[in-house]
């Protein structure tokens, strides 16, 4: 009882947060983000203690404190401006952002080209910037994209946030709980000449691909180098981050190749090699990596040896 409570009081609170600051002055919205930003910043909680670690591991040990503390200063603004657009992103001029995008971005024309030989397009994306924004040009360039989400308590979040996505012209595939397999419906979605889209820098599982990711080994999911390997859609790696105040950007890559060969190596090669760029990227500008969680093999727990995956078998 009191679990269902809980979870109750959870789902009211998101409803309410997310009434409340789309009815707010988009002035006083910012500058309550803000401060609740900095606020967070001097607390220096769990979230923030790892993004710290996270963070030095990308920009490396010759970095002062003092500007380790400012870049994580920024690093938290940024992340509160992207939940202060998940809120809104909704009432926003959908044209403002396709118009930002196009100004500032690169790499269309992969998409373009990709979707023109007929096989579709996985775009695989950091959690940098506001991958949901990026996702409205998207929708305007070439129609509506599927992704997958991750189910979420309560259901009454998972569904709020389903109904918010799908609002922007995302068809939204749940990661469990669906009537059919993810991959499955993903698979079909590429061989329909569509665009799959998924965040691929954090592995969820804890049986994903082992990469380098910094010097240092991690694990990514194999989802995007997978669909591409089984279908032939070529694999992007998309980069979102925020240029300036209100305005929005993101770089698309060339192709990456993967090997010939047995599908486990094509998976296991095409992963590392989208880990190389995400690295990049990430680097190039640090305070929009938006990852507050675990990432890096040292920091997780160990855990047993998994079973070898059906999906990658030779």
């Amino acid at each position: 009882m009191f679990e269902a409570a809980r979870r109750r009081a959870i789902g009211a609170g998101y409803a309410a947060g997310w009434g409340l600051v789309k009815g707010l002055p988009d002035g006083m919205s910012r500058r309550a983000f803000r401060a609740a930003a900095d606020a967070a910043t001097v607390r220096n909680g769990k979230g923030v203690r790892q993004l710290r670690r996270n963070l030095r591991r990308v920009v490396g040990p010759a970095m002062s404190e003092l500007r380790m503390d400012a870049l994580i200063g920024d690093a938290l603004r940024s992340y509160a401006r992207y939940w202060l657009e998940t809120f809104t992103l909704e009432s926003i001029d959908k044209q403002l952002v396709v118009d930002s995008f196009e100004q500032h971005s690169t790499g269309a024309e992969h998409i373009d080209a990709g979707l023109a030989a007929g096989r579709g397009v996985v775009l695989a994306l950091s959690h940098s910037g506001n991958w949901d924004a990026s996702g409205i040009w998207l929708v305007s360039r070439s129609g509506p994209f599927t992704t997958v989400a991750e189910r979420l308590e309560p259901e009454s979040v998972f569904d709020r946030f389903v109904a918010y996505r799908e609002s922007l012209g995302f068809e939204i595939i749940p990661l469990t709980g669906g009537e059919r397999p993810p991959t499955e419906v993903l698979v079909e979605r590429l061989r329909q000449n569509r665009v799959v889209c998924l965040l691929a820098d954090r592995d969820l599982s804890r049986n994903g691909v082992e990469v380098e990711f910094f010097g240092e080994p991690a694990r990514m999911p194999p989802g995007p180098a997978l669909l591409s390997a089984m279908t032939g859609a070529p694999l992007l790696a998309v980069h979102s981050y925020f240029p300036a105040d209100g305005e929005w950007a993101h770089d698309v890559s060339a192709p990456i190749s993967l090997p010939e060969g047995r599908l486990r190596d094509k998976v296991a090669v095409g992963t590392q090699r989208l880990a190389d760029h995400f690295a990049r990227s990430v680097a190039s500008r640090p305070a929009d990596w938006h990852m507050l969680q675990k990432l890096w093999l040292a920091d997780l727990t160990p855990r047993p040896e998994p079973a070898s995956s059906p999906a990658l078998a030779d």
